[in-house]
């Protein structure tokens, strides 16, 4: 698998990423909320124990004790989309084990004791599926899974019942949001057993018109059946999203064209930036670059972009702790750099 960040992607996909992630739990082991800081930690060393058995996951991992690190640092590898906030949110008794090419984590003690993540590039959910098959297999053989007959795989959320299996996709949508159909989407996707959020999953916003659409269900489906539907989904999304884009393209062309170079015009002059403005005008420059409007920029360049000006990222990047107006300065400054 290749990291979804620094790949080289092909100009016209707007796809970003596929990821897919299992939720497993150890049989006879209370759930992560009812374990005590020294259980939890116990329950740490076993999964990591398990996992390190196969030499090659030795030398190709590392643990990452969330306790062990600065907020920014365990927020940093949340904005790359490597572990979750709840994960964060427990940090005295979490922790995940990381790939060095940071495609595949293990969080540990998240709302189940073991969710395995793989993530790569572009729309690659069968890549990112058969990678995390392998390890959910091999560390099976040490570790003895919460399973039912009945209800698969026990979970502590009931949503997750059954495969266990999150299957879901980043993709940017700025044509269907400009167009106002996101709504509509939203509700024609629920109804085939789909949901979309934001750009950080559920709770978050789609700031920079970038959407994670996911499967809602796991139980009494199978695996396979999961991703012919997100497949299926997201291929009639992406056609929609070009035939806006079509539209747009051909009834407000210039108007296109100004919203496009404005943004990056700012962007390659602004001395303070914020989140949402900053993520507001790279998705138009990616959108002109998706269109071959832009030809100077690539698509790993927007990519990195897209973490390094998270907050956390950028105080790690320039490894010191900023606050208020001062994120906003170092980002324009950042963005000033990369783009010029």
């Amino acid at each position: 698998m290749e990291n979804w960040i620094n790949a080289e992607e092909r100009t016209e996909d707007i796809v970003i990423s596929s990821r897919i992630r299992l939720a497993r739990n150890l049989k006879h082991t209370p759930f992560p909320n009812k374990l005590e800081e020294k259980e939890a930690r116990e329950n740490i060393d076993t999964v990591e124990a398990a996992f390190n058995i196969n030499e090659k996951n030795r030398a190709k991992f590392k643990t990452v004790r969330l306790w062990e690190n600065s907020p920014s640092v365990a927020r940093s590898y949340f904005e790359k989309h490597l572990i979750s906030a709840n994960l964060i949110k427990g940090y005295t008794k979490t922790a995940f084990l990381l790939s060095k090419d940071e495609t595949v984590s293990v969080m540990i003690n998240e709302e189940d004791h073991i969710r395995l993540q793989c993530i790569t590039k572009g729309l690659n959910l069968r890549e990112a599926f058969h990678e995390a098959d392998r390890l959910d297999s091999e560390l099976e053989q040490y570790l003895e899974y919460a399973f039912d007959e009945k209800f698969g795989y026990l979970t502590v959320c009931p949503t997750n019942l059954g495969t266990g299996l999150r299957a879901s996709v980043m993709i940017h949508l700025p044509a269907l949001t400009m167009n106002n159909e996101i709504t509509s989407l939203l509700k024609g996707l629920t109804q085939v057993g789909m949901t979309i959020r934001g750009l950080y999953g559920e709770g978050s916003s789609a700031d920079g018109n970038m959407y994670q659409i996911s499967n809602q269900i796991t139980l009494g489906v199978s695996e396979e059946e999961i991703l012919s539907n997100l497949e299926a989904v997201v291929s009639q999304v992406i056609d929609q999203e070009i035939r806006a884009r079509e539209v747009l393209k051909t009834k407000y062309y210039y108007e296109l064209l100004d919203k496009i170079y404005r943004a990056l015009g700012v962007l390659k002059n602004a001395v303070i930036l914020s989140l949402k403005e900053c993520l507001e005008l790279l998705s138009y420059v990616r959108m002109g670059v998706e269109m071959s409007i832009i030809n100077d920029i690539n698509k790993k360049l927007l990519n990195n972009l897209l973490v390094e000006i998270q907050p956390a990222s950028l105080q790690v990047k320039v490894d010191k702790k900023l606050s208020g107006k001062d994120i906003d300065i170092e980002r324009a400054k950042l963005v000033r750099e990369v783009l010029r």
